[in-house]
């Protein structure tokens, strides 16, 4: 399976129990419950990995893989990306997207104009981050308001209103 081809759901946070279960962070509006199997992320290449049981509780889940069967096999995995096929994604909301969709899309400022690129949204704690290459610098922007002013898919191009000084941090 190739990369381009699925998009990031989340990752394993952690081992949960002795007997191989995970708990998963989801990072993507996704419903787990019809899912079957996922792909993981190991050593660059995505794996498939059949899920036998699952208990959805939102931004996280407790999963237990048909492969995984120990706390030392669950560790393997822990940190590891989760995927599934692009093809398979639900359709969102006009104004929505997916993290993958907005890379490489243009960042413009409605005071300070054109910024740069992004190069990737990161989930860090409860906020979601664009990394915009500014200059030959990484700037983060939270993606939400009053930040995020409209996003346009068409145009490639996501309109922000940055407090002054903000790129000076």
């Amino acid at each position: 399976m190739e990369k381009r081809d699925c998009y990031k759901i989340g990752y394993v946070a952690k081992a949960h129990g002795l007997k191989g279960e995970v708990t998963i962070i989801v990072t993507e509006p996704v419903d787990l419950d019809p899912i079957e199997s996922v792909f993981i992320e190991q050593k660059n290449t995505l794996v498939p990995y059949f899920i036998r049981d699952i208990s959805d509780r939102g931004d996280k889940a407790f999963v237990k893989f048909e492969e995984i069967n120990s706390l030392e096999q669950a560790n393997g995995i822990k940190g590891c990306s989760l995927f599934l096929l692009k093809v398979a994604r639900p359709k969102l909301k006009r104004g929505e997207f997916y993290d993958d969709d907005v890379v490489g899309f243009l960042v413009e400022d409605e005071t300070l104009g054109e910024l740069g690129s992004v190069t990737e949204v990161s989930n860090s704690g409860p906020n979601r981050l664009l990394s915009v290459a500014v200059k030959n610098k990484e700037v983060l922007i939270p993606l939400n308001s009053p930040f995020i002013k409209s996003t346009n898919k068409t145009k490639k191009i996501i309109k922000v209103v940055l407090p002054d000084g903000f790129l000076d941090i």
